[in-house]
């Protein structure tokens, strides 16, 4: 069985590029002399920074090969999540906050907090904080077990 807790901090992708752009952004900050802002000077354009996934739970699902996967994803005011798949379907909530969720083969849906939604198995998507708060979306997935979480484009 796949350890998501690794895959979710080194695949490649807004999950686990943020948390070092992230880093990088406030030692940046922190360095700015007084008097300077670092809203002035961008240290990180990187449309995925901060964005995070965290995992809540996983099982066995009945079926024999796949899993059920549970995470929180964060993303901050003006990111996105960045285009990516999963292996199997996401079922998900929105928490907090207002998101565009974008998709290469349809329209995007508008997503306000209190809202459901399907993604199916295989889809390229991408989540757009279009909100004025961090949005917090609660996600499961049921996916091939032996497949990375989040493949990203």
């Amino acid at each position: 069985m796949i350890n998501r807790r690794l895959l979710l901090r080194t695949t490649g992708g807004a999950a686990a590029g943020a948390l070092g752009a992230a880093a990088l952004s406030s030692t940046a900050a922190a360095a700015e002399p007084a008097g300077h802002s670092a809203a002035h000077h961008p240290v990180d354009s990187d449309p995925t920074a901060g964005v995070t996934r965290t995992l809540l739970q996983e099982h066995p699902s009945p079926a024999q090969g796949w899993e059920a996967v549970q995470t929180l994803v964060q993303i901050p005011r003006h990111k996105e999540s960045g285009r990516h798949s999963h292996p199997g379907i996401e079922v998900g909530y929105i928490i907090r906050g207002d998101v565009l969720m974008e998709f290469d083969d349809r329209p995007p849906l508008r997503l306000r907090t209190g809202d459901p939604f399907f993604i199916p198995n295989g889809v390229i998507h991408n989540a757009r904080n279009v909100g004025t708060v961090t949005t917090m979306m609660l996600s499961t997935y049921v996916v091939d077990e032996t497949k990375p979480l989040v493949t990203t484009y």
